[in-house]
């Protein structure tokens, strides 16, 4: 099953374009000769924003599975570990209350897991919207016309 959010970001400005797609880990930002290295560092956080959202979505997906083991990612050190080339990893999360049937994930966890996501995504694509501007800005001199 694939899984893929795509957002394409209104500049205002037809010579400008941006393209945001994240699915299975990859995150692409169009145009990014033109807001390198900060675009690189939001391509690296929305990357690890798709692997969380895959993880958390797997998660929900087995909740009612016997046995079954809530799944993370540290997303802090998984940060650091992407700006070094790494893929992201998932681990097991301890601390949680066990069902009867050895399952323990937590619904009302992964749900704010989805929320804080989704929050995250959105502040992401705000920062590369900011970015765009502020390269508008500079092409047509610093005025504001509209």
């Amino acid at each position: 099953m694939r899984v893929a959010l795509r957002q394409e970001v209104d500049t205002g400005w037809p010579w400008i374009t941006a393209d945001i797609s994240v699915g299975y880990g990859t995150a692409i930002a169009s145009d990014q000769n033109v807001l390198d290295p900060i675009s690189q560092n939001l391509e690296q956080y929305m990357t690890l924003l798709s692997a969380r959202q895959r993880v958390v979505a797997s998660n929900i997906a087995n909740a009612d599975t016997p046995g079954y083991k809530t799944q993370d990612i540290d997303f802090q050190s998984e940060l650091q570990s992407a700006a070094a080339g790494l893929s992201p990893s998932s681990t097991e999360v301890t601390g949680l209350r066990v069902k009867n049937d050895g399952n323990n994930v937590n619904l009302d966890r992964e749900s704010r897991l989805l929320s804080e996501n989704a929050m995250r995504f959105s502040i992401a694509s705000n920062m590369l919207k900011s970015q765009l501007k502020i390269v508008h800005l500079a092409v047509e001199g610093g005025s504001t016309s509209a």
